[in-house]
């Protein structure tokens, strides 16, 4: 591990050995928030599979009451039927934040209160299936936008994950242990400047003593 390139100076030391202190602890935060966000992704995910599983599930559901509408009418009247919706979906996103994630949060409201509305066309001419169909596909909405909201979670929260984990490793593997290499080497250095300095002073001492008595203790 290469050391900073720094003077070796008691002043650097005091200053590295704080700056450690700081990439200690914020390693730790960092464990923590990744251990939870991991724990509420784990979460998340599971939800992410239960839903999309019921979704799949009715989506086929509403596909065969088409197939069989499709069966009993023409292409044209279908077509004509499902021309002009009368009901419109409005879409809101907000968000919250867990974990400094902006986590999305959708909601959704229609034109009007009306279910009828949901039915763009008259009942005398169309198939029963095609109103199973469109009614199904109705009472699956909110699901269907709480799997887009789920799944846009979990992209975001991985990417924050991936984005901790590498700022995890690199105060452990890279920034941690380069500031205790670099202390130590500062550490050494200084230890050595102190017995060099004694060894001076103790042969300063011996001239002076040999010089003014000639002798030396």
């Amino acid at each position: 591990m290469a050391i900073m390139n720094v003077n070796p100076t008691r002043m650097q030391l005091s200053k590295l050995k704080k700056q450690l202190k700081t990439a200690v602890r914020g390693h730790k935060m960092l464990k923590d928030k990744r251990d939870e966000l991991m724990r509420r992704f784990l979460d998340l995910v599971r939800e992410n599979k239960e839903l999309r599983e019921k979704v799949e599930k009715e989506l086929k559901s509403c596909n065969d009451h088409f197939v069989n509408a499709s069966a009993v009418m023409s292409k044209q009247s279908l077509d004509a039927a499902l021309m002009s919706p009368k009901q419109q979906v409005n879409i809101e996103n907000s968000s919250i934040n867990i974990m400094s994630v902006d986590i999305p949060v959708f909601s959704s409201d229609t034109r009007t209160s009306n279910e009828g509305d949901i039915f763009p066309y008259g009942f005398a001419f169309t198939s029963f299936e095609l109103d199973d169909a469109v009614m199904s596909l109705n009472n699956l909405l909110p699901d269907m936008i709480k799997l887009a909201q789920i799944e846009k979670s979990c992209e975001l929260m991985s990417a924050e994950i991936e984005k901790t984990r590498r700022r995890v490793n690199s105060l452990e593997h890279v920034m941690i242990p380069r500031y205790q290499e670099t202390i130590k080497y500062i550490s050494m250095k200084l230890e050595e400047n102190d017995r060099s300095s004694r060894t001076r002073l103790m042969k300063v001492k011996d001239m002076l003593l040999d010089k003014a008595h000639n002798y030396s203790k």
